[in-house]
């Protein structure tokens, strides 16, 4: 991988907190340090994605963040996860491939486990000693991947709304999503999202629940939303059951679909979570 191509931007951001239940609003000004970043991952595609810190940011410790389906760094709910994370440690977020401003083409879980490798290398390139991963949806699915399969693993990783198979059409959201990916129209409408598809799997690769028992001794959380309407909280009970004891697993009440239902209390929870495993792993 070829060292990043920065630009550095300094933004001062009013981050509003929280929408917990039970939490009054504020608004907390808060100095965020966001350069840009191009890798370079496997099969040379060019990634674009960012380096976020802030003040009180952690001098040892990145949060690799992955992504979901569709969306991108910048996202307006995926920026605000970036800069929540930011509070607790360097922030290392790359658009996978085939999505935002990243060239290539989305295999949906497939390859881009490289560009989630090409992460973690960025953020070790820039100093941290402590890596940790984190994934939202299909961004879930790859950071379990990687976490098994990978050489460079993380120090600690957690997967928020990850499916636990492929395939999953149980829910409306889900089939429309297979719509997306399996009909002409459909990836007509892929393109148009701003998502270039490549074709379909050549070798069908593993799925997270016939990995996740690799991770071990890899500190593993799991995160779900009981709200869930694309992956049902079975999936999260299924890669808990297959990871033989060696997982977390929270059922978050009152809590949707990946990045657009974090709150900012569950990223402190998640981040705190890492941060502390993470130590374990380093002891």
């Amino acid at each position: 991988m070829t060292g990043p191509r920065c630009l550095r931007m300094t933004e001062t951001i009013p981050v509003r907190a929280a929408k917990d239940p039970g939490q009054q609003d504020r608004v907390t000004v808060v100095s965020t340090s966001v350069t840009l970043v191009t890798p370079v991952s496997h099969g040379g595609v060019r990634l674009h994605g960012v380096h976020v810190t802030t003040p009180s940011t952690a001098p040892d410790l990145a949060f690799v963040v992955g992504h979901g389906f569709t969306n991108h760094t910048g996202k307006p709910y995926v920026a605000r996860v970036l800069r929540r994370f930011a509070r607790h440690g360097g922030v290392v977020a790359l658009d996978f491939r085939g999505h935002g401003r990243s060239g290539g083409r989305t295999t949906v879980g497939g390859d881009e486990v490289h560009d989630i490798t090409a992460g973690v290398s960025l953020a070790r390139e820039l100093g941290y000693r402590r890596v940790v991963v984190v994934g939202f949806s299909m961004g879930a699915s790859v950071a379990l991947r990687h976490a098994a399969l990978a050489d460079d693993r993380p120090d600690a990783v957690a997967a928020v709304s990850s499916p636990a198979r492929w395939w999953s059409r149980e829910t409306a959201a889900m089939r429309r999503v297979h719509w997306l990916l399996e009909q002409p129209h459909g990836r007509l409408a892929a393109r148009a999202l701003g998502v270039r598809l490549a074709g379909p799997w050549a070798r069908v690769p593993e799925s997270p629940v016939e990995v996740v028992h690799r991770i071990a001794p890899t500190p593993l959380l799991l995160v779900h939303g009981e709200l869930d309407r694309y992956f049902a909280p079975a999936h999260a009970t299924a890669l808990h059951r297959a990871a033989c004891g060696a997982a977390e697993l929270w059922l978050e009440p009152r809590i949707g679909h990946a990045e657009s239902a974090m709150t900012p209390v569950l990223v402190d929870r998640i981040a705190t979570w890492l941060d502390d495993a993470s130590w374990r792993t380093w002891r």
